[in-house]
């Protein structure tokens, strides 16, 4: 494999990593990030568990407490990326709410057991309108939180250069 580097400030940086290190072995910085994405995670998990108990299931129906989590997990991750960017020293928000929180708290693998489910029961039109669905409503609610996100950050932007309370 070919080794690329570019210039940064006078010295020359690798743009791959070095071989040095043993595969499958994370350098010592990084347990803490791997630690809040564990602490999300957690939390992440929780919520979905709560919001699926809170929903009830009818066999072979349409699967409405996935459907709900994934679809808002969407909005929010749409949302708080946007923010995120936005933000200065953003170590550990970002491995927190994008790869911890919400990726506890949404669930492929629920969903894609779920259509099949639906399928070997026989339940065509709700496994294709779940999974049409589940795949529309969720692209139309990553953008909706990026967009209203950042509306957001521009209005604050907006407020802070005419002198207005952030």
């Amino acid at each position: 494999m070919r080794r690329r580097a570019h210039r940064s400030g006078g010295r020359i940086r690798r743009a791959v990593p070095s071989p040095r290190r043993a595969a499958g072995t994370a350098p010592a910085r990084t347990w803490d990030v791997l630690a809040v994405i564990g602490l999300g995670g957690g939390i992440g998990s929780v919520a979905r568990h709560l919001a699926g108990a809170a929903i009830p299931a009818h066999p072979y129906g349409f699967p409405w407490a996935t459907f709900l989590v994934n679809v808002t997990g969407c909005l929010a991750i749409g949302g708080l990326m946007a923010v995120v960017d936005a933000l200065p020293g953003r170590r550990y928000l970002r491995p927190f709410t994008g790869v911890g929180l919400l990726g506890g708290y949404t669930t492929f693998s629920t969903y894609a057991n779920e259509l099949v489910t639906l399928v070997h029961h026989g339940a065509w039109a709700v496994a294709g309108g779940y999974a049409l669905g589940s795949i529309l409503a969720g692209l139309a609610a990553v953008r909706l939180g990026k967009d209203a996100a950042g509306a957001a950050i521009r209005r604050a932007a907006h407020r802070r250069r005419r002198g207005g309370a952030p």
